[in-house]
């Protein structure tokens, strides 16, 4: 059964960085490609980045390039999402999930399985 579980939200001025980390059960971070996405009350989920299982491709959603960096630590088994010169429509709730699914478009068709999620407050 996989088991997720996202630390390191908060809140953060404008312009900050805040550093998420995904802790996976062993056997989900070897074997496979981890993301993470976030929600807004009222608004659709929006992924924003995914990692392969050898780390060595990276996905980015548009309006977080050049700002997001994805990475993973299998020896820990720890999926990492550092976010950088953050803006105020980056807050949300932000969850980190295993195997996702993205469509050549850029679209996730699949949201699941996915951690309870940690709140990122982006506040003037």
């Amino acid at each position: 059964q996989v088991q997720l579980m996202e630390s390191g939200g908060g809140s953060a001025p404008v312009g900050g960085s805040l550093r998420l980390s995904c802790e996976a059960s062993a056997w989900t971070a070897r074997r496979d490609s981890m993301g993470w996405f976030r929600q807004v009350p009222g608004k659709e989920r929006e992924g924003i980045a995914t990692i392969s299982t050898g780390g060595d491709i990276t996905w980015y959603a548009d309006p977080v390039k050049g700002r997001f960096t994805i990475s993973q630590d299998n020896a820990k088994s720890t999926v990492y999402l550092e976010m950088n010169s953050l803006k105020a429509e980056d807050s949300g709730m932000y969850y980190c999930m295993a195997n996702p699914f993205v469509a050549p478009s850029g679209v996730w068709l699949r949201f699941t399985p996915h951690g309870p999620g940690v709140q990122v407050t982006v506040s003037p």
